[in-house]
């Protein structure tokens, strides 16, 4: 799903110090450099061309006839084919040189590949970023693997008393460049930024650049569009603000490179809901205090309560139905980095009480995690739902409440599926199309992932990768455009790469580091609370994650028990001893089986269709430091395991683990370095309080203990079925969409105020504002469009007859509609309580009565006529799968009522109607034929499993058969039915 902010998506606020730490000023020994480089480069550029000329001249013929082919070759024609040879290399390197000096001055875009030059533009490059040291611009190499690939080409600008750097990553494109700034070392620079606006009249209109938040970096052209009607006034933006001291003490010298936190004037006619009119002295403090906190909100001067601050009064336009929480602003924005691991700790006590509730943002800045979790608490809801009808007692799933509702809320906005899809169908593909030309899988150390594009980071060169993948920015990056990936593309192949994991984010970029691919261990070291969040956020993953088939993570000192979000996946052992006993036993297995099989690595028998267990990953996560000795002994298992498919995770305590291959530092303030692989990313985490709600929400949707209630439990909401009762609005969702009691909205506006009633009608607990946007919105949405559809949604359902509007927020932020709207699936769940549980359950008339007002309503499945592409919400709901097992257990206590009161026929009615809904449900099958068989009616009994045979090949397909339980009843009633029926 997407995130919703007021620039378009939601992600932690990653503000401007991010603990990045302040680059060095220029050397002594930078210079150097750069006059060396501006050397070698006149020497190259200049020098050689100047020498060609003087010493040899033109190297071809001043005339050139048929006589010249005949002539005998001398010294002189020798020389003069080198000279053609140089003057080729010298025109490819110069063309290297102009490209990269481009790309690095104007900071725009990755620089363009000149063919068949990869050595010469890589000098080009290095000489280019050396030369410019001596500029205002210094070219910096950007986090990559530096001992794995080729670095990425990066652009910093420095200021007098600030630091900054602007990234670029592989697939990055200039508006997703994230500016890092360290706050300056002097008050100069922020008195001046004061006084700069003070000189501001108190109408002028300002737009404060938002940090970069999901798929969304703010530039000047979108500010112009969605301000000014017209991307192309941006030039007028920068009119206004060029040179301008900002907030950090630096300005505004090109159009292209823009900050977060940064204070825009802008002209008169600008409108939308970003813009403030301020006084100069708010814009003063404003900026003061950004100087001062490094970009963290100021809550308490705007308004929202603080963590020692009595909460601030709801601005007067909040009614009813407006949220009860501070402004706007403050309800997208993440805490600073590093307040961030405490929002469910610190704040989530106080997000109940009152006010928008706090949501785990950690989880909604990782959209792959998120997606996985998502999806798998999905199957855990189902596998528990089935569960309980083979008890015999049907529980109804239980509602999150508190932490575990704030979690769940955050994973149904973060979550990403079609990212996920894009990345494992496109890793899928590639390893048909390679097992196809008879090619292996190359080595993947690592992998980059954009909103648009997949760049995978190999070992070594392969070669040219099969299209539509093609060769990056050397030939040690394979790239895939998103919309390049067919839609019929073959991806029936084993998952290629199923240890890949996210450690962090680059700008737009999340690395995933091939965890199965490293020669050696990977030490993580750091504080252990955030060596914990680094490693439950892998750990999470690596369980969950939509790019593998089959996977074995095994988790060493883990203070909580992961297994319940994968069973299948995940184990636990108690200690590093136990672990190298294991690993040292399939250590020697998987060599055993290679051999055997006559493969080098897991990667060959993995690649095309091949479907081996030996084959899948087996990843081993160590959250505790080991001894020395057990450290020198994982390091000996991990030797080879790139090539067996095994990977070692090992927190280092504060400092790295000896014998680790590759070593990774995560910091307080939630940076993941490792110098010598020329990392420094956001790194992704899963903190203590996120975790700890995340598995409390998996072990209530489980069952169990800490699970539903022992017994059925009642409907989260039950209708009053008294005339007293009577609803203002009807919706029916069961079957086609229709709504009685309020007028039809303008066809244009009906298909997503309808889709957002059926999204508040199935959760009658409240829908966070932001999944309300992920839901309906899932590339994306800004806040003023949520805004407007959440106030257009209240005013159409209007008011009850006691003035009280039938929408509103509850003390949570979250929206919630009163008890007059009503829909038919509340009436289903309300109508079999009162049968099974209520005063009814003890009278047969009436609970017969009660069942069939109940099955009436069973008109099809749910939200039957939803349009392609809209409810795709109802993918991760409980209540998709819940309806037809609803359904089928009403038809069945009505067949049962009906066959004890001896009408068989009224009874085959009732599964027949249940069947509708649930027409795969072997239970009423089997109800069928007994009540059919209950007719005294061979025929009936075999016209009932002509149908059934004929429902059996509609849902498996011809060659499907009954079920062995079905087959069995007939054989028991209808002795003759496979002579009969079955040919």
């Amino acid at each position: 799903m997407a995130r919703t902010t007021a620039t378009g998506r939601t992600q932690p606020q990653q503000g401007p110090a991010q603990g990045r730490p302040p680059r060095r000023r220029r050397t002594f020994g930078d210079v150097v450099r750069a006059l060396a480089a501006f050397v070698v480069l006149a020497v190259l550029v200049v020098g050689v061309p100047g020498s060609l000329l003087y010493f040899i001249g033109s190297p071809f013929p001043h005339h050139f006839d048929s006589d010249v082919l005949r002539q005998p070759i001398t010294t002189e024609t020798f020389v003069n084919s080198l000279a053609v040879v140089v003057w080729l290399a010298w025109a490819q390197f110069a063309a290297c040189v102009l490209v990269e000096g481009k790309a690095a001055v104007s900071g725009v875009g990755l620089p363009q590949h000149i063919p068949g030059s990869g050595a010469s533009q890589l000098l080009a490059r290095q000489l280019v970023a050396a030369l410019l040291l001596l500029g205002v611009g210094a070219a910096t190499l950007t986090p990559g693997l530096a001992q794995i690939g080729t670095h990425h080409q990066a652009h910093q600008q420095a200021r007098p008393g600030v630091a900054a750097t602007a990234e670029q990553h592989p697939g990055a494109s200039h508006e997703a460049q994230s500016t890092a700034v360290v706050a300056p070392q002097q008050d100069g620079a922020r008195a001046g930024a004061v006084r700069s606006v003070e000189h501001a009249q108190g109408a002028t209109k300002f737009y404060r650049i938002q940090p970069p938040e999901g798929r969304h970096h703010d530039s000047l052209w979108d500010i112009a569009q969605r301000h000014l009607g017209d991307g192309r006034r941006y030039k007028e933006i920068y009119a206004l603000n060029k040179d301008r001291v900002q907030p950090d003490g630096s300005r505004l010298s090109q159009a292209s490179l823009i900050r977060p936190g940064w204070v825009m004037e802008m002209p008169a006619d600008a409108h939308g809901g970003d813009l403030v009119e301020m006084p100069a002295p708010h814009v003063a403090h404003d900026i003061q205090h950004y100087a001062e906190h490094g970009g963290a909100k100021d809550t308490v001067a705007e308004g929202a309560p603080a963590a020692h601050a009595d909460p601030a009064p709801a601005p007067a336009r909040h009614d009813a139905g407006t949220p009860p929480a501070a402004p706007a602003d403050a309800t997208v924005h993440a805490p600073a980095p590093a307040q961030a691991t405490a929002t469910a700790g610190d704040t989530g006590a106080g997000a109940h009480g009152g006010g928008l509730s706090a949501l785990p943002e950690a989880l909604i800045a990782a959209p792959l995690l998120a997606a996985g979790l998502l999806a798998a608490l999905g199957r855990r809801r189902r596998t528990a739902l089935w569960q309980s009808v083979t008890d015999g007692v049907l529980r109804t799933p239980r509602t999150p409440a508190g932490p575990q509702a704030d979690a769940a809320d955050a994973l149904r906005i973060g979550a990403d599926p079609d990212t996920v899809a894009f990345l494992d169908r496109g890793l899928r593909a590639l390893s048909a199309k390679l097992d196809a030309e008879g090619r292996q899988l190359p080595t993947v150390y690592a992998a980059w992932l954009t909103t648009d594009e997949l760049h995978l980071q190999l070992a070594w060169p392969e070669g040219r990768p099969p299209a539509p993948w093609q060769v990056g920015q050397d030939e040690t990056f394979w790239r895939l455009a998103r919309a390049a990936l067919a839609d019929d593309a073959d991806t029936a192949a084993a998952a290629p790469y199923p240890g890949l994991a996210v450690l962090g984010t680059l700008d737009e970029a999340r690395l995933l580091l091939n965890l199965e691919a490293v020669p050696g261990i990977v030490s993580l070291s750091g504080a252990r609370p955030d060596r914990e969040a680094v490693l439950a956020s892998v750990a999470a993953e690596l369980a969950t994650n939509g790019w593998s088939d089959r996977m074995t993570v095994t988790l060493v000192g883990f203070a909580e028990d992961l297994t319940a979000l994968a069973p299948a996946r995940v184990r636990h052992l108690a200690d590093v001893p136990e672990v190298i006993e294991i690993m040292a036993a399939e250590t020697t297995q998987r060599l055993a089986a290679l051999r055997n099989a006559g493969q080098d690595s897991v990667l060959t028998g993995r690649a095309g269709r091949a479907q081996h267990t030996q084959w899948a990953p087996h990843l081993v996560l160590i959250a505790g430091r080991p001894t020395e000795e057990e450290a020198e002994r994982l390091a000996e298992l991990a030797a080879d395991a790139g090539r067996l498919g095994i990977g070692y995770l090992v927190a280092g305590g504060t400092a790295p683990l000896p014998g680790a291959a590759w070593e990774l530092h995560v910091s307080a303030e939630g940076r993941l370095t490792a110098p010598l692989l020329g990392l420094d990313l956001v790194a992704q985490r899963l903190p203590a309080a996120h975790y700890a709600a995340l598995l409390r929400l998996f072990a209530e949707a489980g069952g169990g203990d800490d699970g539903p209630e022992p017994g059925p439990g009642a409907p989260p909401f039950l209708v009053d079925l008294s005339d007293q009762g009577r609803p203002g609005v009807y919706a029916r969702l069961l079957g086609t969409f229709e709504l009685i009691g309020v007028d039809a909205p303008a066809a244009e506006r009906s298909p997503l105020l309808h889709e957002a009633l059926a999204l508040l009608l199935l959760h009658r607990e409240g829908v966070h504002p932001r999944v309300l946007a992920a839901a309906l919105w899932p590339r994306g949405v800004t806040q003023d469009v949520r805004d407007a559809l959440v106030d257009r949604l209240r005013d159409w359902l209007g008011t009850d007859a006691d003035g009280s509007a039938r929408m509103s927020f509850d003390d949570t932020g979250r929206i919630v509609l009163s008890t007059s709207v009503v829909s038919d699936w509340d009436v289903l769940q309300t109508l079999h309580h009162e049968a099974d549980r209520g005063a009814a359950a003890d009278d047969p008339a009436a609970r017969r009565r009660l069942l069939t007002d109940a099955l009436s309503l069973a008109r099809g499945r749910l939200l039957e006529d939803r349009a392609i592409g809209r409810y795709g919400w109802l993918a991760h709901e409980i209540v998709d799968a819940q309806h037809p097992v609803l359904v089928a257990e009403i038809a069945l206590a009505l067949s049962a009522l009906h066959l004890d009161a001896a009408k068989p026929k009224a009874a085959v009615a009732a599964v027949e109607t249940g069947l509708i809904v649930a027409p795969d449900d072997e239970r009423l099958w089997l109800e069928l034929l007994r009540a059919t068989h209950a007719t005294g009616d061979p025929a009936r009994v075999e016209a009932a499993a002509v149908s059934l045979l004929a429902r059996a090949h509609t849902l498996g397909g011809p060659g499907r058969g009954l079920p062995p339980r079905v087959e069995a009843l007939l054989d028991e009633l209808l002795p003759t039915w496979r002579g009969s029926v079955a040919n």
